[in-house]
């Protein structure tokens, strides 16, 4: 192994990058330029040579490290992983799983599954009561609500087959983050504040995220438990988070929270390289996420449905273009809740569901002068043949692409942290259909077992990772977070730049709407136009605002411009060189 000068000089590259924009912005934020703890958030830059964003300041300055010293774009996105499950405990993780599509300069397009698993010991009712009831939240808090994770496997993965650098350094800032500390910005002392109660009643003996009078902005983290199980990754490899005194640390947490992991649930688990969907849309090719991931053919659904409309005639934010897509999103969920699984367990019809006949029949009864029901509104008939999540972007100078989500579920997932290994495991369980039609904490309903609970099963998804290029070269490398929002904040980033012409940061902030087919109305967010809302009530629409509908991470290449847009959202922030 390295030595310790050397583990951490990239660690000290991203510090350095951190202080200079420090530096740079000094007067205006009254910051001293010598305070380590102290960051800004960059929504907007230029690169010449490549670029990232991420949920985290801390992190993006790291993955902007990783390709300044040579990395490639999967090393930088390997790095703000392992940083983020340090810098933004209630989504990054080490506990969860999540996806990563991959466009390498060689031309190749691959993606990476290491969403989480059932435990051995699942079973298709284990939410229900005697009388057959989902059990209230027994899905989403506590033991029970955990599936096997993923992330540290895809981690490896990513590295084994794409990686350029050692892990051991790509694991070394994270590693120094946790055990040393950062302080907490103003929107991340909120959320933690938030869940104290849940984060109190399942970890009764404490841990780093449960402060006394709650937390406050500047507040410093220390995770010493979370360093010394980074230690042990960085030590060990792979096996040193599914074996061994981490694992271990992980049953032991099972048998107090009595959920099902066992120890041979983590020992086999494996992430998985595959194929990923790619489609063409209006001269460009899309990446993206398949199964058991629906994001990506939903997406390849939505923009099929749409390529048969002139809708960059209609405008960006007019009623007529906001009807037509809030139509399209119906249709598309409506099939999500009938044939999407996971395809090492059910026949997902992927052909079938992208046919463009079979989109096009989908619209026959599109009215543009009213709304659709979607209780009339039901799955088609085929043709023979998680809003706190993190998703990042990296792109290097050669032109390999990284668009990767990943997550807990819900913030801070099941909200069980393992004693003495620092980390909080994934609510995920609750993806899967604790009884069909009943929906989940996302409102997302599914009609048919193909999402029921077995044993060792992938639960269905909405994340959404995706790289858009256009002559073979990446265009724009993106993804949000959001849950179901996910997918309709995609389609409409991707539709906002490409049909209707916006800037990205017009498309990253720009007002956003949603709609998933049930429950039957339009979530939209502070600011979308009541010129629009007006008009559609009156066309028998129901509109529902929300704080936030995703937040959305895009790098756009035109030439020798690299451009990097993160979401106002939160505290995202892009970097570059």
């Amino acid at each position: 192994m390295n030595n310790k000068r050397s583990l951490y000089f990239l660690y000290f590259l991203g510090l350095l990058s951190l202080l200079s924009c420090i530096e740079k912005r000094a007067s205006d934020s009254g910051l001293s330029p010598i305070e380590p703890y102290h960051y800004v958030s960059t929504k907007k830059l230029v690169s010449q040579k490549g670029g990232v964003a991420s949920a985290h300041p801390l992190a993006s300055a790291i993955g902007a490290a990783v390709l300044e010293k040579g990395g490639n774009a999967i090393d930088a996105g390997i790095a703000m992983q392992w940083a983020l499950a340090v810098v933004y405990p209630e989504a990054g993780n080490i506990g969860g799983g999540g996806f990563t599509v991959i466009h390498l300069a060689n031309g190749k397009n691959t993606s990476l599954n290491y969403r989480e698993k059932a435990p051995g010991e699942a079973h298709k009712t284990m939410f229900q009561d005697s009388s057959g009831r989902v059990i209230p939240r027994a899905s989403r808090d506590g033991g029970l609500a955990i599936g096997v994770p993923g992330t540290v496997a895809g981690l490896f993965l990513a590295h084994k087959r794409y990686g350029s650098l050692p892990m051991e350094e790509l694991i070394a800032p994270a590693i120094d983050l946790a055990q040393k500390g950062y302080a907490l910005t103003e929107k991340a002392a909120a959320v933690f504040n938030l869940h104290q109660r849940l984060l109190k009643k399942f970890n009764p003996e404490g841990n780093a995220f449960i402060k006394e009078g709650g937390w406050k902005k500047g507040d410093t983290l220390i995770q010493k438990d979370l360093a010394q199980t980074l230690k042990r990754i960085q030590d060990q490899g792979q096996a040193g988070f599914y074996q061994g005194k981490t694992a271990e640390l992980i049953t032991a947490e099972m048998e107090a929270q009595s959920g099902l992991i066992s120890a041979a649930d983590l020992m086999s688990y494996q992430a998985e390289e595959r194929t990923p969907l790619v489609f063409d849309y209006k001269g460009h090719q899309v990446v993206t996420m398949p199964p058991p991931s629906s994001g990506g053919i939903v997406l390849q659904q939505m923009l099929g449905m749409l390529s048969e409309y002139p809708i960059a005639d209609y405008g960006f934010s007019t009623l007529k273009s906001v009807q037509l897509m809030t139509e399209i999103e119906r249709r598309a969920f409506a099939d999500r809740a009938s044939y999407l699984g996971d395809p090492n367990f059910v026949e997902v019809p992927l052909k079938a569901l992208a046919d463009p006949e079979y989109l096009k029949a989908r619209m026959e009864d599109y009215d543009s002068s009213k709304a659709s029901s979607s209780e009339a509104i039901t799955a088609g008939k085929l043709l023979q043949e998680s809003k706190e999540t993190t998703h990042l972007v990296a792109l290097d100078s050669l032109g390999n692409a990284v668009s990767t989500t990943y997550t807990l579920n819900g913030n801070f997932g099941s909200h069980v942290v393992v004693q003495g290994a620092g980390f909080v495991l994934n609510n995920q369980m609750d993806d899967f259909s604790a009884k069909a039609g009943v929906p989940n904490k996302n409102g997302l309903i599914l009609r048919t077992d193909a999402n029921a609970i077995e044993p060792n099963k992938r639960m269905l998804s909405s994340m959404t990772p995706t790289i858009v290029l256009k002559e073979g070269r990446p265009f724009l490398v993106l993804g949000s977070i959001g849950s179901a929002t996910i997918i309709t904040s995609v389609f409409q980033s991707i539709v906002d730049i490409i049909d209707f012409g916006l800037s990205v940061e017009q498309a990253v902030n720009a007002p956003k709407f949603h709609m998933q087919w049930q429950p039957d109305l339009i979530e939209k967010e502070k600011g979308f136009p009541d010129s629009i809302v007006a008009p559609m009530k009156k066309m028998g629409y129901s509109f529902k605002e929300r704080k936030a509908i995703g937040r959305t991470e895009i790098i756009k290449v035109e030439g020798d411009r690299i451009e990097i847009v993160a979401d106002h959202r939160g505290d995202d922030s892009a970097a570059g060189y």
